[in-house]
């Protein structure tokens, strides 16, 4: 069952991948009317939120757009970095508005930096019960042995942390695209089209957080029916 929730989360996850990549690619095409760069909107849009010690660098690869808040650093590709289109605008802004959040202790972004430890700790836990779990560890976890009960509340906590963070993300990456369109919008630097336009590119971004979320508590609750099913024994 653990395999039939991961396949079909992983195809939603590559459907909403990849209409994000065809968004991102087609809303790049566009030009912004004032000619500015992502990197020139992010400098912007730090320096109106009066953000100062905030770097801004660029990065290999597509899509690699993060905020550091340890370095405290918007890193942005390529693309995004030296582009001046809607997408480029949206990602770069979307990516500041982490640094606003950061700026002003926003508290889901604090949840979600104080559980990275426990998550990486949980993720390496689940990958190991992954390769059990396909040699047969299924059959054990349905039997009652002392093993399998271990193996079963192993999973159920490392489950519970990935479900928390996944859902904690939402809020973050909602705000900051909610924060970098009204900034945009605010300002005056992207034309109604274009902040449609970005909009839309970021909507299809936060969707992949949302799949992602869905993905982690529905293994969460496979677990969970287990356990239960077992004191109903």
């Amino acid at each position: 069952m653990v395999i039939i929730i991961g396949i079909v989360f992983m195809v939603l996850g590559m459907i909403v991948s990849g209409r994000l990549k065809s968004k991102f690619a087609q809303y790049s095409q566009i030009r912004l009317r004032n000619g500015m760069t992502g990197a020139e909107i992010a400098q912007r849009m730090l320096h109106d939120n009066g953000i100062y010690d905030v770097r801004i660098t660029q990065v290999e690869g597509q899509l690699t757009d993060h905020y550091n808040p340890l370095d405290k650093t918007v890193n942005l590709s390529y693309d995004v970095y030296t582009g001046s289109s809607a997408a480029s605008a949206a990602v770069a802004a979307h990516e500041c508005g982490h640094a606003v959040q950061h700026a002003m202790a926003y508290a889901p972004l604090k949840m979600r930096s104080t559980l990275v430890p426990a998550v990486n700790v949980a993720t390496n836990v689940m990958n190991f019960a992954n390769m059990f779990l396909m040699f047969g560890g299924v059959y054990m976890l349905s039997r009652g042995s002392s093993f399998g009960n271990m193996l079963l509340m192993i999973l159920i906590v490392a489950n519970a942390a990935l479900a928390i963070f996944s859902l904690i993300t939402l809020p973050v990456e909602y705000d900051a695209s909610n924060r970098a369109l009204k900034w945009m919008e605010t300002r005056s630097i992207v034309t109604t089209g274009e902040h449609d336009m970005a909009k839309d590119a970021l909507k299809w971004a936060a969707l992949t957080y949302v799949v992602a979320a869905a993905g982690a508590v529905a293994n969460l609750l496979y677990y969970v029916s287990i356990f239960l099913g077992r004191r109903d024994d």
